[in-house]
């Protein structure tokens, strides 16, 4: 299921759930990735320090992906309801 994103804050939450989804802990994400569990709880929560390569490794370790695409009609606050 494709989901967008527009601020870090949407990011994290879409990581939030794909992780529950996957049934795993922020540890065990982190485990995974070698990322403390501090680390997944500041990605979830969209904290602006969160280094790139830290998003790219916790996507890839949940099974997505980012595209990247023209933006649609919608505005970020429009966005911000869905989650």
């Amino acid at each position: 299921m494709m989901q967008s994103a527009r601020t870090a804050n949407q990011i994290g939450a879409i990581i939030r759930r794909a992780r529950r989804s996957a049934g795993l802990s922020q540890a065990a994400l982190g485990a995974k990735i070698g990322m403390r569990q501090a680390t997944i709880s500041k990605l979830e929560r969209g904290e602006q320090a969160t280094q790139l390569v830290t998003l790219l490794n916790a996507l890839s370790a949940l099974g997505l992906e980012i595209i990247i695409d023209k933006r649609g009609r919608f505005e970020a606050k429009d966005l911000e309801d869905m989650f």
